[in-house]
């Protein structure tokens, strides 16, 4: 068999899943448990952040267009240093990869929360603060997705995945509440959720300590940097049906998920909620995504999952239009509970079909193409922050809902015409 052959060729992916698994089965595995519960306090530390990022950037500039820009300094740094970070996972020790990591996103979190209480921040150091996150997100993420194929193995891939994604989206339901909660107390403040953010981290980091090496398979060939990343691409490029996912999630993720950055201006204009309200509308968003995390965990590796990903992805589109309707505070937090349930479910089942589709040898970069749409949408936050100024948040979000709802159509249309051609996605359903 050619070289060429060999990245072409279907990926093998194992014996399919005879059907539904136990919605916990990968937490059975003790190495996974510490990858998870690391993430636990991670992900919480990320998620009373970004509320503290949001209305701090709101409160110095009182603009859609400021908030989109803290998100555009978030997305350059991970749009150049992502695919980086998906070398280093494959090549690397994951388990110092993710604490290199971490460290920096403690750093990151200390150095904001002494700028705060010595009143000396500026909007262009929360910008820099949102870059370096970005740096360190730029290797964590696709050292803790390649960690996970490593540690459950493929037949509890797809599950360990959803669970990964449950556990961020779970931080979501009281994170985001209690920083905005805690913003609001005059002697807590800002400045003390960046304190706390960085301890949190810290002890994500004691998990990891307890992490095996996740160093490369042995006998793995020696390359450079540059020629393992082209490699990688030419993987990607020679499976139509990584391609295809990777380019959908690419579209979805840059044109719909900006609306969370135009939260705090639906808390603050729309609704007069304040800061307060700003975390209850993100904490809603989580409900949602942790009871669909909890309905496809023991699906995620099933067959015809490419449809329930679809109508998730149709799902966000429609929930990001009905909140442009929402008459009441109360009717637009049950709308994002719709909404943040459909937005986690595509977004969980594209990870699950992306790497079931690819050899673990390639997890790394796989992953680290996934999370360039992340990238994407830091960098659309602020044309479409100016948008919204220009043209008015309403119709900016009706023009997002029918962009999400027409990408996924496309993918639908183009997934049945690579199985007319012979190309079948089988390999991921």
């Amino acid at each position: 068999m050619t070289d060429l052959e060999a990245r072409t060729r279907p990926a093998p992916t194992g014996p399919p899943p005879a059907g539904p698994t136990s919605t916990f089965a990968a937490l059975r595995v003790r190495p996974y448990r510490m990858l998870w519960m690391g993430g636990v306090f991670s992900f919480l530390a990320v998620q009373m952040q970004i509320i503290a990022r949001g209305w701090l950037a709101y409160d110095l500039t009182g603009s859609n267009a400021g908030l989109g820009a803290v998100y555009l300094g978030f997305g350059i740094p991970m749009l150049v240093l992502t695919p980086w970070g998906g070398v280093a996972a494959d090549r690397l020790s994951k388990r110092q990869v993710i604490l290199i990591s971490q460290g920096l996103l403690v750093a990151s979190a200390a150095a904001v929360g002494l700028a705060v209480s010595l009143d000396s921040l500026t909007y262009w150091m929360l910008v820099a603060s949102a870059a370096l996150q970005a740096a360190a997100f730029s290797f964590l993420g696709p050292a803790r997705m390649a960690f996970t194929g490593e540690l459950v193995g493929r037949a509890s891939l797809s599950n360990a995945i959803v669970l990964q994604q449950m556990s961020m989206n779970g931080t979501r339901i009281f994170g985001p509440s209690l920083a905005g909660l805690l913003i609001g107390v005059t002697w807590f403040g800002p400045a003390g959720v960046y304190y706390f953010t960085a301890a949190l981290t810290m002890v994500a980091s004691l998990f990891t300590m307890r992490l095996p090496s996740g160093d490369p398979a042995p006998g793995r060939p020696v390359r450079s940097p540059t020629a393992e990343f082209t490699d990688g691409l030419r993987y990607v490029r020679g499976q139509p049906q990584l391609l295809l996912l990777l380019v959908t999630s690419l579209v979805v993720v840059m044109v719909a998920f900006p609306y969370i950055a135009f939260l705090p201006t639906l808390a603050e204009e729309t609704f007069g909620a304040g800061a307060s309200g700003y975390g209850l509308m993100s904490g809603a968003t989580a409900v949602g995504a942790v009871a669909a995390s909890l309905v496809i965990a023991g699906r995620a590796g099933g067959p015809g999952v490419w449809r329930l990903q679809a109508a998730a992805g149709v799902g966000f589109g429609v929930g990001i239009a009905l909140l442009t309707f929402a008459p009441s505070f109360a009717v637009a937090l049950a709308v994002l509970v719709v909404t943040g349930g459909a937005a986690a479910a595509f977004q969980s089942l594209n990870n699950s079909m992306v790497l079931m589709a690819s050899e673990s040898a390639y997890h790394g970069r796989v992953q680290s193409l996934m999370m360039l749409s992340f990238s994407g949408f830091g960098m659309m936050a602020l044309p479409l922050g100016i948008l919204a100024d220009a043209i008015g948040l309403d119709t900016t979000m009706l023009i997002m809902a029918g962009a999400t709802i027409a990408a996924v159509g496309a993918y639908a249309v183009l997934r049945g015409r690579l199985e007319s051609r012979g190309m079948s996605l089988a390999s991921v359903e």
